[in-house]
């Protein structure tokens, strides 16, 4: 069942959060404006994001948008008149509610549509990411006297070729999903009518590992990049302190049983 993320009613809510067992379906609704990126979406997707991390029944989050697009970027109305696209009361959450802040449990972008400017920003910031064939990505804010400043200037040349990340930012021009998929911005692309289930049987593939474990992987993938060398001895510190406290836990313990027992284990997230 569909909730409002930020306590308004479904009908009229810039984004909602539907409840899949241990999977966070968040909506983009302004299906009307291609979900363009204003302050009462921000606040709604970083009103969802806050329930994702701190709900232990959580445990992994689909973004994707609610008609033909994903998300076509920040409202340029609202930068037009003057009026802040932040969330209210958190603009350290950054565009969209999402892009400045680290969510320990993993986000997987399923993009239904094209997804341009701030929507690409939006893709770059989720860990996962399922794309319709039908799906374009591009920074095109050059072509309107502006720049990438939600994130993709800095994302884009992180995950895929830094020429071709140079090209994207520099042309504005879109590229296709399989290109995104080629490029290793994408990981699956499907048939557009499959695009939610496909990055929801994803998520329920991640979800059904320990709780714990996933969440310590994801922070172990991210923290990596703060160390210049695999062989620096603080960043296996980092990484010997990550996997002490999983060995200790309930769930470590349950995970081998079960495989003496050959069943499935029952994770209790501790």
């Amino acid at each position: 069942m569909e909730t409002p993320a930020n306590g308004s009613s479904a009908a009229e809510a810039a984004a909602t959060l539907e409840r899949r067992g241990h999977v966070a379906l968040i909506t983009l609704n302004r299906p009307s404006a291609l979900n363009a990126v204003n302050a009462a979406l921000s606040t709604a997707v970083g009103a969802a994001m806050e329930t994702l991390e701190k709900d232990p029944d959580l445990r992994v989050g689909v973004i994707t948008g609610a008609g033909r697009a994903f998300c076509a970027g920040a409202d340029l109305k609202e930068i037009a008149a003057g009026r802040s696209t932040a969330a209210d009361g958190h603009p350290e959450w950054g565009f969209a509610g999402l892009i400045k802040r680290f969510v320990s449990k993993p986000i997987i972008a399923a993009v239904n549509g094209f997804a341009l400017g701030g929507g690409t920003e939006i893709v770059l910031a989720c860990d996962l990411v399922v794309a319709s064939e039908q799906a374009t990505f591009g920074l095109p804010e050059v072509k309107r006297g502006l720049m990438a400043a939600g994130g993709g200037l800095i994302r884009m040349p992180r995950q895929i070729p830094f020429k071709i990340a140079v090209e994207l930012a520099l042309t504005g021009d879109p590229i296709s999903a399989e290109t995104a998929r080629q490029l290793g911005l994408v990981n699956r692309v499907v048939a557009a009518e499959r695009t939610v289930a496909a990055a929801i049987e994803l998520a329920e593939a991640i979800a059904a590992n320990a709780p714990l474990s996933v969440v310590a992987t994801k922070r172990m993938l991210y923290r990596n990049s703060e160390y210049g060398s695999d062989l620096d001895p603080r960043l296996w510190e980092l990484n010997d302190d990550e996997m002490s406290a999983l060995v200790t836990s309930a769930d470590a313990a349950e995970g081998t049983r079960a495989f003496a027992e050959k069943r499935l284990p029952g994770w209790t997230g501790r």
